[in-house]
Order: C-alpha cells, then sequence, then structure tokens
C-alpha cells in the first residue's frame, strides 16, 4: 500500500548525539538546551525573529490568541483541517466561515471582509497545502477594521513569499511540527510573533504564567505548552535533513504535474512550492469519489483534504455558506507524498489516476 504520507525518520546516528546529550544532562523539558538550539536554528533557516517553540500547533494557535487578546469572534476558512475552528471554540472564540478563492483555494479577501461582525477581533487564514495566502489584502482588511492578522501556515514551512519568509506576514503566524508534515517534532509546534513583546506574554503563557526571571511570580493565567527535550532533539535532527526533503518533495511535485496538466486541474500557487501536499482537483465529486476508489484498489492511498468543508461538519454548521468552499470540498484529493517516494511511484500513481478518469 502507498500512503498518502509518511513520516521522515532522520538519520539515528544523528539523532542518537542529541539523545545522548539528554540522558547526560537530565534535562527534560522546561526549555532546556536542545530546545534553546532548536529555535535558534529554526529563526536562523526560517528567517525569523521571535519564534516560539509549543508542544503541537494547535497549542500554537491558542497561545497566539491569548497572547494577542483574541477572545469573542475570528474570521477564518472552512477548507482547513478541524484543528484551525476548534482552537478557537476551545478557548470560546467563536469562528465565523468565509468563503475561498477558487484558484488559490485560501480565504478569499472579499469574502473574510464581509464576514466581519461588531464582535469580530481577528482574520485567522490559513496558507492552505502551503499556498500563500494574499497577505497584501488581508492585511489592509485587518488594518481598516483594527483586527488582529493571525495566520495558521501549519503547512508553509520554509514557503518564500516576496522574497522573504511567509511566516512574517501577520501579527503572528502558526506552525504544526506534526509527525505527519515535511519537518517535524513527533508532535510540536511553533508560534513567530512580529514583536517580541507578545512574544514574552506568550512565553510567560505556556509555562503555566511563571515569569520567566521570577518563577514565583504568577504573571497570568497560563497552561503547559512547553516543548520537551525529547521532542527538540528530534526536530535538531531533522532540520540537518530538511534541505533534502523539501527538494525531494519539489521533485515530485513537478513529475505529478507533468504527469497530469492535461487531466487535472491544480490549485493556483502563491509563493514558493515546498512540496508539503499534491493536491488536484478533479471535474465533479462523482469523478473525484471514482478516482479514490479506483486507486484504493489498486493499493494507493489518498485523502480527501479537505472534505466536507468545516461550515458542513456537525461541530461547525453555523449557518454560514460557502459555496465555492463546498465545491472544491467535493472535487479535491491529495495524492501520495513523501521522501521515499520515487519518480517512478508518481508516474504508477499518475497512471491509475488516468485510468479511473
Amino acid at each position: 500500500m502507498i500512503q498518502v504520507t509518511k513520516p521522515f525518520i532522520p538519520d539515528r546516528e544523528k539523532l542518537d548525539k542529541y539523545l545522548d546529550g539528554i540522558f547526560e544532562r537530565t534535562w527534560l523539558t522546561n526549555n532546556g538546551p536542545l530546545v534553546q538550539e532548536l529555535t535558534q536554528r529554526l529563526e536562523d533557516y526560517l528567517d525569523v525573529e521571535n519564534l516560539l517553540l509549543v508542544a503541537n500547533g494547535t497549542l500554537a494557535l491558542q497561545v497566539a490568541y491569548k497572547a494577542l487578546g483574541v477572545e469573542t469572534e475570528a474570521v477564518t476558512t472552512p477548507f482547513t483541517f478541524a484543528a484551525t475552528p476548534g482552537s478557537m471554540k476551545w478557548q470560546g472564540i467563536t469562528p465565523r466561515f468565509a468563503d475561498i478563492d477558487p484558484n488559490t483555494l485560501n480565504l478569499y479577501p472579499a469574502q473574510a471582509e464581509k464576514t466581519i461582525t461588531e464582535n469580530t477581533q481577528a482574520l485567522v487564514p490559513v496558507h492552505v497545502y502551503g499556498n500563500a495566502c494574499d497577505d497584501d489584502s488581508l492585511q489592509e482588511i485587518a488594518s481598516r477594521h483594527n483586527l488582529r492578522l493571525i495566520y495558521d501556515a501549519s503547512h508553509a514551512f520554509g514557503v518564500q513569499y516576496k522574497d522573504e519568509s511567509l511566516l512574517n506576514c501577520g501579527d503572528a503566524s502558526t506552525l504544526s511540527f506534526h509527525a505527519t508534515k515535511l519537518f517535524h517534532t513527533v508532535e510540536g509546534g511553533a508560534i513567530v510573533f512580529k514583536n517580541k513583546d507578545e512574544l514574552e506574554r506568550a512565553r510567560s503563557m505556556i509555562n503555566f504564567g511563571q515569569s520567566p526571571d521570577t518563577p514565583n511570580d504568577i504573571a497570568s493565567v497560563g497552561i503547559n505548552a512547553k516543548m520537551s527535550e525529547l521532542h527538540a532533539a528530534m526536530g535538531l535532527a531533522m532540520l540537518d535533513s530538511v534541505d533534502e526533503i523539501i527538494s525531494q518533495r519539489k521533485a515530485l511535485v513537478q513529475e505529478y504535474h507533468r504527469c497530469l496538466e492535461a487531466h487535472v486541474e491544480f490549485p493556483q500557487r502563491w509563493g514558493s512550492e515546498n512540496g508539503a501536499y499534491m493536491p488536484v482537483l478533479l471535474a465533479s465529486k462523482e469523478q473525484t469519489d471514482a478516482v479514490d476508489t479506483h486507486l484504493q484498489q489498486a493499493g494507493i492511498r489518498g485523502r480527501r483534504y479537505f472534505s466536507p468543508a468545516l461550515h458542513e461538519s456537525k461541530a461547525y454548521d453555523n449557518g454560514d455558506e460557502c459555496p465555492v468552499a463546498s465545491d472544491i470540498a467535493g472535487r479535491i484529493l491529495c495524492l501520495p507524498i513523501y521522501p521515499g517516494l520515487t519518480t517512478s511511484h508518481v508516474r504508477w500513481v499518475s497512471d491509475h489516476v488516468c485510468q479511473a478518469l
């Protein structure tokens, strides 16, 4: 069976060097030396400042909302993973869904602005599949309505937009380092803040609200969202190979495009390619169902990221209408992509897609 994704496992000798240091120091968590090293190396690699490592990507969103004072309502996309609106509802924030751009599949700025109410405090767009949102338009809307702009950049590791890191957009950008991501720490995440003051506020929040300088001083209500040394070790070992990982993934994307460009649609790309996902759009829901079934019978596991669109799901159906997202969710299929998959595999998968059309 060819899975839709497969976690990358770093070189064992490299990982063991980091793990040996943990065993020698017996320092397992609480901002240990590996967390500090990974923070600095990621800031250098991603060309960002004010990066905070956390325990997972969902907590990254929750902490970002709290640090930026978002408490009532936020406008987001229904074409995303459940963690995006779920992190809001868990914080008592009402998610409002606005429709997506049919070309990029990202939050459509004009629709987002129409969805804003007097209770809205933030826009939370998602760089879907690592595809850059229209930051200029979204930033203009956020400024005009005095809203926070928080990007769910879970898919956007290493993406460049207008010659700089996409993670520098907005008041904050959050990352997921889950095992299925192209860069992972098994479980983990990060927040990149625009302002250092907000970084320091969040740093206290993820450590039970304790002040970094005076731990007995509980400066604010907090939570435990720290990354452990063991997870940081995996991240450091991964980071040594991440250029090769991205290069392999980009080569697979190029081969898929070569094989399938006459048969399927691809989302319009904004920003650089990182090979995080391999989405294709079919002509109809019925055709997508048929292709998906054919692939499974051939031992190929695709995935309907993201179907159904969340505004139609039981947990998040609030009456918002997003017809473009509904249509796209019925026609989307993500094909297998991961390091270790070869261009021969891609051609074989592509042949089966074409056979099913």
